[in-house]
């Protein structure tokens, strides 16, 4: 399977040596040189989401927009873009005339690596990187919008509001994709899961040390939702049909449709 996540990066080792236990987790220049490896060996699946992103695309991505040129295309949004992997993925499958491309992130040094990447590697495609929060954006009509791995950064309190805005976005036939870290409300067996998911880190080479770094740096910058929390405020701000079709451990990515 193809690997849409960017191009090669240095190996992350952030938290191979302890770091003080306040510190927090952020999206700087460090994380930046080590994303992709860092995403490659923790989050489970994450290749197999980039994967089929075009194939939805394409299914129901329907040029329901004009470009500035006032030529047919699909607007798509990728909300909390990191580097530009959903960019990456998607001008690998549709034509430069064919897309227009809106990648947002709050990170300036991930938009400023974004933009060269996506610049030197789909210099025909018409994508935008822009600095700003999703939570403040002002989305223009659109077929298709990505959330991956980005609600669980932002405030529970701001999330709702998040999807309102992208569900007003969408043009009728469009859809959302969410894909977000996940937790279980039975205790017992939300251990399991974040056990192996541990697992799933050692064996990709992350020491104990790294897990351990990693989590205590995440308290309270990531927070998970359940599935069900995350289905029930999708139907709230309007969403009549959405599903899980994608799950793997404590990932999962939900499909909404419009």
């Amino acid at each position: 399977m193809t690997d849409y996540s960017a191009p090669p990066s240095a190996q992350d080792t952030i938290f191979t040596t302890p770091l003080d236990k306040t510190a927090r987790f952020s999206f700087d220049e460090q994380v930046v040189a080590c994303f992709p490896d860092m995403i490659r060996r923790s989050v489970p699946g994450y290749g197999q989401v980039l994967s089929m992103l075009p194939i939805f695309a394409q299914r129901h991505c329907a040029f329901r927009q004009r470009n500035a040129t006032g030529d047919k295309v699909s607007r798509i949004y990728d909300l909390g873009c990191s580097l530009g992997a959903v960019s990456f993925a998607l001008a690998g499958h549709f034509a430069p005339s064919d897309v227009e491309i809106h990648a947002i992130d709050v990170s300036a040094p991930m938009c400023q690596q974004a933009q060269t990447l996506l610049a030197e590697h789909y210099p025909a495609h018409d994508i935008t990187v822009t600095l700003a929060d999703v939570r403040e954006v002002e989305l223009l009509p659109c077929d298709m919008i990505v959330l991956n791995l980005t609600l669980q950064f932002l405030p529970p309190k701001s999330r709702q509001a998040v999807l309102a805005n992208c569900y007003a976005a969408l043009a009728e036939g469009g859809i959302l994709i969410l894909t977000e870290k996940t937790h279980l409300l039975d205790e017992q067996d939300d251990a399991w899961q974040v056990e192996r998911y541990y697992d799933f880190k050692r064996a990709n080479g992350y020491s104990e040390l790294e897990i351990s770094g990693k989590r205590n740096a995440l308290e309270n910058v990531l927070i998970t939702d359940t599935l069900p929390t995350h289905h029930a405020r999708l139907a709230e701000v309007g969403f009549s049909r959405h599903l899980t079709w994608f799950q793997f451990l404590n990932f999962a990515s939900i499909i909404a449709f419009k």
